[in-house]
């Protein structure tokens, strides 16, 4: 690249060259790209084709072969976007790939404004101008600047907001090029320049004019300009950043020409110190002298104004004090655009040929440049504290020694706080503050150094634990605590040791900020907050001591250790200790509940690799806590623990019935099975429905055999239940083997109402009688229709009851009264026989009398007998019954008596007949008399005692035939004549 000589009145020095200049230059140069190898064609290489709104995006816009756009990412440089999009103008947003496209309305004065999102590929908003909009710029990421000949707008990307006119555009700019619009950070502060054709003795000089419009006063300001850029300072004293506008002008007034760079501090701050207008002339080679800026840019992070010229000078200046840095031909081709580079600190310069220029400034000569080509100390001095650059470290050191010297000690304080690459931040220069002696009434030096170093930022590592080790020893903890928060500390592991002294809290916020991770974990164990440790450990990647942590928490805080190991349990990647580890971590502890909580948590998912855990937990409660394990098993959570361990276990601890459930062999059951005052009685019941026939026969045999009067109810309960598997039959033999009639009882008697077997009828009749069950052998005995009467009847009358009603039942339903009525008499029960005839059956008292009678029962009772039944006697079967043994006389009052009640029976007549022609009682009158007997019945019975009486009879009845037969037989023939 062609270096341009420099004129006397530069301040460079000639260098020896070219390759050295570049190497020791201030300002780096290189070509990022070339527009023509991306296939861009020269014609479209021109202010009104190219657009670099930022360091991201170049936009170019071409017309032929077809209209189109191309989109070069400066990530990525070689991969242009090519769309087809007819357009006057194209900008990409300064951040996103957001492009923003101007076309005029064919045959109007009137622009059509569109805004894409190329990544979505959506519009995001348009809009029509009604005038044409001759210059447009994004001035922010969200904002664009659109400049029609008579006003400027502003349209926001956000909303559904239309362009919002700020100002109308001054005289000066009348019938200008606008090349440039912007606007300060803050928005407050508006510029916008132009260019005019020069005056006709230098037409190539154009003239530069520039319109400042203040947004809070409404107010515009006409000045020469042909580039300007808005910057922020931080003047010393001032908290407040200052707003600086840069503008740069060249002029030719009668021939003679002026090239200035001003810069000036836009509305001031009141009260506040401020920043005083500076300027400093631009000087143009002698072959340059139609040459003029078209751009400037400012560099914040070096303090930097770059002004770039049309035929490709580039000046550098000191932004705070206007002193000139640099000047250099940076192109040899004319430069139409330039984009801040804002990640750098430098520029972008996009050329006629095509070349996209990038300047950096050279961290490494920039400071040692300025001091020994320009002889500039001060400037060196500021350049590397406020860019944290090398090179002026020896300027520095004995800068600050001659200030040390001479006892300025704020000034060597604020210099020690900016020097360079913290050249002075060491632990010397703290010593040199400490060592001087402190004056009474004064601010010790150390407290003004750490002061200043405070106001200007972040103190480093070891000045911030020398600085807290002055505010602990002072017991001003605040102040500690406000550092901290504005984030003025290093913070270190030795600053939170020695916080730790005075507050706990402090000191784990400044472990966490140190990474002091050790110390970060054992400061949440101390607060038992546990939960914190696991997340924080994630959070760092840092794998803790996690056995000598439980082991820690263990001691203070039992139920603390549970919820850590179960949140260890929860660990993406699983738990960092195995279960059977922290289980005996608890266990030697004798923390059995402890261990009893965890293993139930971890095991819930009832895996069988946790076969040996699952054993474990069961085994530790049954030997301390076996409610606690009956619980657990009656859960039935586990599926794969040692059965024939947790079983003998069972057994020992006294839960038969978890151990019965748990054994598989007879002998182990029947030992069991006997223990029944400890076993829930109808669990014991539900136990014998899951083992087989044969085992559940041999269990119940075995309860009657140790317990028969215990375990009687069990087995009658287990009998009942299973009566359909075990076998009606079994149950019966085996109550049968115990002699248990109450056994029998209870079980016959839930089978009964379903069965029709005669054998069982009988059964349960004989088991309630042999238990006392009178009343439900009364029943059984009255309602059964499936018991042996004679069996019945006969195991009845052995039994002997007290109560005689269930033989009654049987004696009377099945036709034993005779033999009813003999065993009740023989045994002396009487009013069971006035009972019966009086209300079980008085049909059945002629068969009662017939027996008493064979049994020589006294003549009173049985007529006492059957004067208490009376009319509901019937009277035949009973004469028939005396009669049969000649016992007639027996009714004599009987049947007066029911002679005198009026009785007209047949039956009643006749038998009194009988008996008074017995007792030859006058008989021949009641034969003749009575109206009411029967005089064949009658006549008969005569004949065998009183043929004569017989005549008497038959003559009444008018018995014809039986009157001749009897009057033959006996010879009466006289009474037969007659």
């Amino acid at each position: 690249r062609r270096t341009t000589p420099l004129p006397s009145d530069c301040v460079l020095s000639p260098p020896p060259s070219a390759a050295m200049a570049a190497a020791n230059a201030p300002i780096a140069m290189r070509e990022a790209l070339t527009l023509t190898s991306l296939g861009i064609a020269p014609q479209f290489i021109t202010f009104t084709h190219v657009t670099m709104e930022s360091d991201r995006y170049i936009c170019v816009r071409e017309t032929s072969p077809q209209n189109s756009v191309v989109i070069i990412d400066m990530a990525m440089p070689s991969q242009p976007l090519r769309r087809p999009i007819t357009a006057d103008s194209a900008l990409m947003n300064p951040n996103t790939r957001i492009l923003a496209l101007k076309a005029q309305i064919p045959g109007t004065t009137q622009d059509h404004l569109q805004i894409f999102n190329i990544e979505a590929k959506t519009k995001i908003k348009s809009h029509q101008m009604p005038e044409q909009v001759v210059f447009w710029k994004w001035i922010t990421p969200k904002l664009l600047g659109l400049v029609t000949q008579a006003s400027v707008y502003h349209w926001s990307i956000e909303g559904d907001s239309e362009p919002i006119k700020m100002f109308d555009r001054t005289a000066n700019l009348a019938n200008n090029q606008i090349i440039n619009y912007r606007c300060d950070p803050a928005e407050k502060w508006l510029v916008l320049i132009g260019i005019a054709p020069g005056a006709p003795e230098r037409p190539q000089l154009v003239k530069g004019n520039m319109q400042l419009f203040s947004v809070d006063q409404q107010r515009s300001q006409a000045l020469e300009a042909h580039a300007a850029s808005f910057a922020t300072f931080k003047v010393p004293g001032n908290e407040n950043p200052s707003t600086l506008i840069c503008f740069a002008s060249k002029a030719s007034n009668a021939g003679t020409l002026t090239s200035k760079l001003h810069i000036i501090e836009l509305g001031a701050q009141p009260g506040k110190p401020g920043f005083s207008k500076k300027q400093a002339d631009l000087f143009f080679p002698p072959d340059f002298q139609d040459d003029f800026p078209v751009a400037m840019q400012i560099s914040q992070k070096y303090g930097l104004v770059y002004v770039i010229t049309k035929l490709g000078l580039l000046f550098v200046y000191d932004l705070e004090t206007a002193a000139a840095v640099y000047r250099n031909r940076i192109s040899p081709d004319p430069i139409f655009l330039t984009a801040e580079s804002s990640t750098t600190g430098g520029f972008y310069a996009i050329n006629r040929r095509g070349q996209v220029l990038h300047a950096t400034v050279n961290d490494a000569t920039v400071v040692p440049f300025v001091s020994g080509q320009l002889n500039n100390l001060e400037l060196a001095v500021n350049l590397a504290k406020r860019a944290n650059l090398p090179g002026a470290e020896n300027l520095v050191v004995q800068r600050f020694q001659e200030l040390f010297a001479q006892t300025k000690y704020k000034e060597a304080a604020e210099l020690a706080a900016e020097s360079p690459q913290g050249l002075l931040r060491t632990p010397e220069t703290v010593a040199k503050f400490q060592s001087v002696p402190v004056q009474a009434g004064q601010t010790p030096p150390l407290l003004q150094y750490f002061g200043t170093l405070l106001t200007r930022g972040k103190l480093n590592a070891y000045e911030s634990l020398e600085l807290s080790r002055l505010v602990v020893n002072q017991n001003k903890k605040n102040l500690l605590e406000n550092w901290l928060a504005e984030d003025k500390l290093e913070c270190s592991e030795e600053l939170g040791d020695l916080v730790k002294t005075v507050d706990n809290d402090l000191a784990l916020k400044i472990y966490i900020k140190a990474r002091a991770t050790p110390k970060v974990v054992a400061a949440f164990a101390e607060r038992r907050e546990f939960d914190k440790i696991l997340i924080y450990s994630k959070q760092v990647g840092y794998t803790p001591d996690y056995l000598f942590l439980l082991q820690t928490i263990l001691r203070t805080d039992p139920q603390g250790a549970v919820n850590f190991a179960l949140m260890m349990s929860q660990m993406e990647g699983g738990c960092p200790l195995d279960y059977n580890t922290i289980t005996d971590l608890f266990l030697q502890r004798n923390m059995i509940r402890e261990a009893t909580a965890f293993l139930l948590d971890v095991l819930k998912p009832n895996l069988e690799e946790h076969a040996f855990l699952q054993t474990k937990v069961l085994e530790i409660n049954l030997v301390t806590y076996p409610n606690v394990a009956d619980a657990i098993l009656a859960n039935g959570m586990f599926s794969h623990y040692d059965r024939p361990r947790i079983a003998q276990l069972c057994e020992k601890a006294g839960l038969y019935l978890r151990a019965l459930q748990h054994y598989a062999e007879l002998p182990d059951i029947k030992r069991v099975i006997v223990n029944t005052h400890a076993i829930e009685p109808q669990a014991l019941v539900e136990f014998f429905g899951t083992l087989s026939k044969e085992w559940a026969l041999e269990c119940m045999k075995d309860l009657l055999l140790v317990n028969l009067r215990g375990n009687l109810q069990i087995v009658v309960q287990a009998a009942k239940e299973y009566c359909e598997q075990l076998g009606v039959d079994a149950c019966i033999k085996l109550f049968e083997q115990f002699k248990s009639y109450e056994g029998l009882y209870f079980f016959l008697g839930s089978y009964l109402s379903s069965s029709e077997d005669p054998d069982i009828h009988f059964k349960y009749i004989e088991s309630a009688a042999r238990t006392g069950q009178i009343k439900e052998v009364e029943r059984v005995t009255r309602e059964s229709n499936f018991y042996d009467a004679e069996k019945t009847k006969n195991f009845l009358m052995e039994a002997k009851l007290p109560d005689a009603r269930p033989l009654i039942n049987v004696c009377d339903r099945f036709g034993f009264v005779p033999d009813l009525t003999h065993y009740l008499y023989t045994n002396n029960m009487l009013r069971y026989i006035e009972g019966y005839v009086q209300k079980v059956n008085p049909g059945n008292a002629p068969l009662v009398v017939g027996q008493l009678l064979d049994d020589e029962c006294p003549e009173d009772f049985i007529k006492g007998l059957i004067l208490s039944v009376r009319s509901l006697l019937p009277v035949e079967p009973l004469v028939d019954e005396c009669e049969k043994r000649n016992r007639l006389r027996l009714l004599t009052q009987f049947l007066e008596h029911l002679v005198s009640e009026g009785s007209q029976d047949v039956h009643v007549h006749n038998a009194l007949g009988k008996i008074i022609i017995d007792s030859n009682n006058n008989p021949e009158h009641f034969l003749t008399t009575n109206p009411f007997y029967d005089s064949r019945v009658v006549g008969k019975y005569c004949e065998k005692r009183d043929p004569t009486l017989a005549v008497v009879a038959y003559r009444r009845g008018q018995c014809d035939e039986e009157l001749i037969n009897v009057t033959n037989k006996n010879s009466l023939f006289k009474l037969q004549a007659r």
